[in-house]
């Protein structure tokens, strides 16, 4: 089955915990990949080559690979130069994310150079577009990416807080609307299954969720939140 056939209309799991965070190790993230599955998820999304191996040991599912790097002052931090595409391409990873906001990347490219020199050095792996905005999900859609997802909405300045439900889901409406050829995930801040649920009714191609199921903490924090 394709990639992107497998992927449609279901769920993917974003396996990750940040240094610092109570489940950030390699082997609990290969776990989490397993329950995902178990829970009938048909992908995962994870962060760093050594989570991508371990997840590929536990589980036959379709992966989206980011490596999140930060470089002095710059914003773009999601798989942000070749050296981190070099490395997600050793892990055998299906699918590579980037940040394919309009933003200043640290080596000095501009989104469409980058994205160029990927497509010559790695012609078939598929590339996914973190957007923040719906002028950067077309540009993203015109340069052939395969994958468009609003990943980036609420975390750029000019959207910071914003989360993608907010004015009835107007982000997606209008990517789906916009963009023509890629395929629109939807991503970030998918905090309830009854968003997901409102959001794959409006033909996005599938829906990732991240915190609401693999951040424990802040799980715990929604019920302790309510109960004050």
């Amino acid at each position: 089955m394709k990639i992107l056939e497998q992927l449609d209309q279901g769920l993917i799991v974003s396996c990750q915990a940040l240094e610092g965070e109570p489940l950030h190790s390699s082997f609990i993230m290969g776990r989490m990949a397993i329950a995902a599955k178990e829970g009938g998820a048909v992908g995962i999304r994870a962060n760093s080559v050594e989570d991508i191996v371990e997840i590929k040991k536990n589980v036959d599912l379709p992966v989206i690979g980011i490596i999140k790097k930060i470089y002095s002052d710059h914003d773009v931090f999601i798989t942000p130069t070749m050296a981190e595409v070099d490395a997600l391409m050793t892990t055998g990873v299906e699918i590579i994310a980037l940040d394919a906001t309009f933003r200043k990347r640290p080596d000095g490219k501009n989104l469409n150079e980058f994205y160029s020199e990927i497509r010559e050095k790695y012609p078939n792996v598929l590339l996914m577009a973190d957007v923040s905005s719906v002028q950067e999900g077309k540009n993203a859609d015109e340069l052939g990416f395969d994958i468009v997802a609003p990943t980036l909405y609420g975390y750029t300045e000019d959207t910071m807080g914003k989360k993608i439900y907010q004015n009835d889901y107007q982000i997606i409406k209008d990517l789906v609307k916009t963009v023509k050829k890629a395929k629109v995930l939807a991503e970030g801040n998918v905090s309830t299954p009854q968003i997901a649920r409102a959001i794959i009714d409006m033909n996005v191609h599938a829906v990732v969720v991240g915190g609401a199921i693999t951040r424990p903490q802040l799980i715990t924090e929604t019920f302790t939140d309510a109960l004050k």
